[in-house]
């Protein structure tokens, strides 16, 4: 009873509605709701859109609002959510503004204090990490770079945190970066999961050193999860006798502030670690 009233219970605004990544049994009772209820519904493919529609027998108005046509849909869209209208934005499958068309709208309803709802429902990153095994907390870097240099700078950033690692790639790609996942990710484990969902679905689990033999379509889409360093926090607990020497010579002449800085350039250790070991040379000095 209690549900049926919130579900009636509709304000204007802007309604960001998760759709599923490939199984339409997958939406949402209360996305449902929203979209038939809705004066105008924003998506990525009207042709892909109309198929979810008409699966749920829901006749609203589509509206193409992609990447390309974002900026100049804004103004027509912003004056009918002034003007007291419920309108939806969805992607092509799971919830929008993620690695989606949508951020720039949603932006714009907050300047312009619009009431913005999410209505939450398929993600394919959350999806991928429930069941991954690996740790909840997690860092998604959304679709990786076009160039090999590029996600080459992105690997080097990331490759310190402790945390899993969630990204898409086309599957034509994954091939081509393996050197690049074992030069930062070598330790680490890794789950491929392909068409998410789908009648296909197929979830490929390995350790980064053994991926070059595992046999990977080039078909469907690709969310990918590298799982936490376990090593890595012991690697922290460790000053290399490099970086010991270098702080020798730098405690005479600089304050340990600026050592740390000096010494954690790429963040290889944690700041205390550094500034422990300044104390205990300073300490042994006096």
């Amino acid at each position: 009873m209690h549900v049926d009233e919130k579900l009636n219970n509709i304000k204007p605004g802007l309604y960001c509605v998760a759709t599923p990544i490939g199984n339409m049994g997958d939406i949402t009772l209360r996305a449902l709701e929203v979209l038939k209820k809705s004066d105008l519904i924003l998506c990525e493919d009207t042709r892909v859109s109309k198929k979810l529609l008409n699966k749920f027998e829901i006749t609203k108005k589509l509206v193409s609002h992609h990447k390309f046509n974002e900026n100049k849909n804004l103004d027509s869209i912003l004056d009918l959510l002034e003007k007291n209208k419920i309108i939806s934005i969805i992607s092509d499958a799971g919830t929008p503004a993620i690695s989606d068309p949508g951020r720039i709208l949603i932006n714009k309803c907050i300047e312009k204090k619009i009431n913005i709802y999410p209505i939450p429902g398929p993600s394919a990153v959350s999806t991928a990490v429930s069941v991954s095994g690996f740790s909840d907390k997690y860092l998604f870097c959304g679709f990786l770079p076009e160039k090999k240099n590029e996600i080459n700078n992105l690997f080097k950033s990331i490759s310190n945190i402790n945390y899993s690692i969630v990204f898409f790639i086309s599957p034509k790609k994954v091939n081509k970066i393996i050197d690049i996942l074992k030069k930062y990710f070598f330790s680490r484990n890794i789950l491929i999961c392909r068409e998410i969902t789908k009648f296909h679905e197929e979830y490929i689990r390995s350790s980064i050193k053994n991926l070059s033999e595992i046999s990977l379509s080039s078909k469907g889409e690709m969310t990918v999860i590298i799982s936490e360093d376990n090593n890595l926090k012991k690697n922290f607990n460790k000053l290399e006798e490099s970086d010991k020497k270098k702080i020798g010579k730098l405690i005479k002449k600089m304050t340990i502030k600026n050592i740390i800085k000096e010494i954690n350039k790429d963040n290889k250790f944690p700041k205390k670690l550094i500034y422990d070991y300044c104390l205990k040379i300073k300490n042994e000095n006096k």
